[in-house]
């Protein structure tokens, strides 16, 4: 059974891999780096310091800080204990894929550091800003499904990785949003409307 979905996997991720063409390449690699979406990070929290006192907005920081680091290294646990290579590291899959990035990145891939992190801050962003921009949950979480989606198609993720990666990063940024309202109402840090 876990070898049939396995090779489900393998058989989407060379599928959905192979859509790609290289007029779309740059954007794809864009759109996969980090450090292209400081600018939203920025703006995210220029939106929650408008909603929020400053002890509130420091709070939420750290907070935020702390749900990326758990996710960063449960999602390197992950990585080490089930050492499922990248199909860009395995020599059967690197002719019938194509590898968009120069390198292939760390040997391991399950699951996707950039889904999970991606997907809590999404739904982490989406809830605390809920009153201001109901809707802006989903545009975040959309935003992080091409992040998922960009993974396979730079050739490094299979869609396993991706899928648990978001779940992970789901259960995360509720768990952590949570957290945030819990200990900003135990520091009386409040709203700036409370």
């Amino acid at each position: 059974m876990i070898d049939q979905i396995l090779q489900l996997d393998t058989d989407v991720f060379i599928f959905l891999n192979s859509l790609g063409t290289k007029s779309w390449d740059p954007f794809w690699l864009a759109y996969t780096s980090k450090f292209n979406w400081i600018p939203l990070y920025a703006l995210l929290l220029y939106l929650i310091s408008r909603q929020m006192r400053l002890k509130a907005v420091l709070i939420t920081l750290l907070v935020v800080a702390l749900m990326i680091l758990v996710t960063d290294q449960v999602t390197n646990l992950f990585k080490n204990g089930l050492h499922r290579l990248r199909p860009c590291h395995l020599a059967e899959l690197v002719d019938s894929m194509r590898l968009v990035k120069s390198h292939c990145g760390g040997q391991y891939g399950f699951f996707s550091g950039h889904a999970s992190n991606t997907m809590a801050a999404a739904i982490f962003m989406g809830l605390t800003l809920k009153k201001q921009f109901k809707y802006l949950i989903y545009v975040l979480i959309f935003w992080a499904f091409l992040m998922g989606y960009s993974r396979i198609y730079i050739g490094v993720h299979y869609p396993l990785d991706v899928l648990l990666g978001m779940l992970f990063g789901l259960l995360t940024g509720i768990v952590f949003y949570k957290l945030n309202i819990y200990a900003i109402h135990k520091f009386n840090a409040n709203y700036k409307d409370q």
